[in-house]
């Protein structure tokens, strides 16, 4: 009798975490899929929902911007998980080391990760001003009279994001290399010491294959974080000038939640849930290949 009680208890405590779960996770999920195969406007109401079955799929190759924006957001991921994570692990070796003020350091390189990023992207966006940024009054200072137009050059806007999200992303990645570097055994490098290594050496042959498994969580934590982003791209440049920022969820919530096209925006946010499924699932297939488990 006490055993069923304290099982009832048990779960009526799970009732609000389970109801959270269902009305706001796997409900809009499944609600999501649905809408991908139907034509809806939202103003309309429900009973106007028309299933239209692939139909928004099929249309989805011939959406310029749709293609623009799959482009980008493969050039955004392969130019900032690279560098944000060698930029991380360059910095955490030397701040593993013995330096002055490293723990002031450290807090100082976080601070942009803990900060919101409506904010980081509100200060990005002054200092990419293309006349009265500190940016290119600084360039102008030393002498280069026509400095880049950044967020409103078409050239530039991209890679002017791609220097912000390597910037406020940085601090994560240097904290995870840093407790990495942390575990790695010192007799390792005594041993390669012994063995005549130079710095380069025990680099290459003792920390990153020690560091493997923190360089594969965090690959697969960026990218997937990559192919995410939108908060710098809705507030700095809404995907202009023309399209040479729009990415895929700047794309679907444009379709949804200004066009009201949730049909077409839902259609959007399955296809980048299934690159992101397969982009992780191939990472985890060849681990194996390059993770050394200590």
């Amino acid at each position: 009798m006490n055993r069923s009680r304290e099982t009832v208890t048990g779960y009526l405590f799970l009732v609000p975490s389970l109801a959270g779960f269902f009305v706001f996770l796997l409900f809009p999920i499944c609600f999501s899929l649905f809408l991908a195969f139907c034509e809806w406007d939202l103003v309309s109401g429900f009973r106007n929902i028309r299933f239209v079955g692939l139909q928004n799929f099929l249309d989805l190759p011939q959406d310029k911007i749709f293609l623009s924006s799959l482009k980008n957001n493969f050039i955004f991921t392969a130019v900032t998980v690279p560098l944000t994570m060698a930029v991380a692990l360059f910095l955490a070796i030397l701040l593993n080391g013995k330096v002055y003020g490293r723990n002031a350091l450290r807090l100082m390189y976080f601070m942009p990760y803990i900060t919101t990023i409506v904010a980081v992207s509100v200060v990005w966006l002054q200092l990419f001003h293309p006349s009265q940024g500190p940016i290119n009054q600084f360039l102008m200072s030393i002498g280069i009279e026509h400095p880049p137009g950044w967020l409103s050059s078409p050239r530039w806007a991209l890679i002017s994001l791609v220097f912000m999200m390597v910037w406020s992303g940085l601090g994560f990645d240097l904290i995870i290399y840093l407790a990495g570097l942390q575990g790695v055994p010192k007799v390792l490098y005594e041993a390669a010491e012994v063995d005549g290594a130079g710095a380069m050496r025990k680099f290459f042959h003792v920390t990153l294959p020690m560091l493997s498994p923190t360089t594969f969580f965090l690959f697969v934590t960026r990218i997937i974080h990559s192919f995410e982003v939108f908060a710098p791209v809705n507030i700095m440049t809404q995907g202009g000038p023309g399209d040479s920022t729009s990415v895929l969820v700047y794309h679907m919530y444009v379709q949804a939640f200004r066009f009201y096209n949730f049909g077409y925006g839902s259609a959007i946010a399955w296809v980048l849930f299934l690159i992101i499924f397969v982009v992780t699932l191939i990472q985890w297939k060849r681990q194996d290949r390059w993770v050394t488990y200590s």
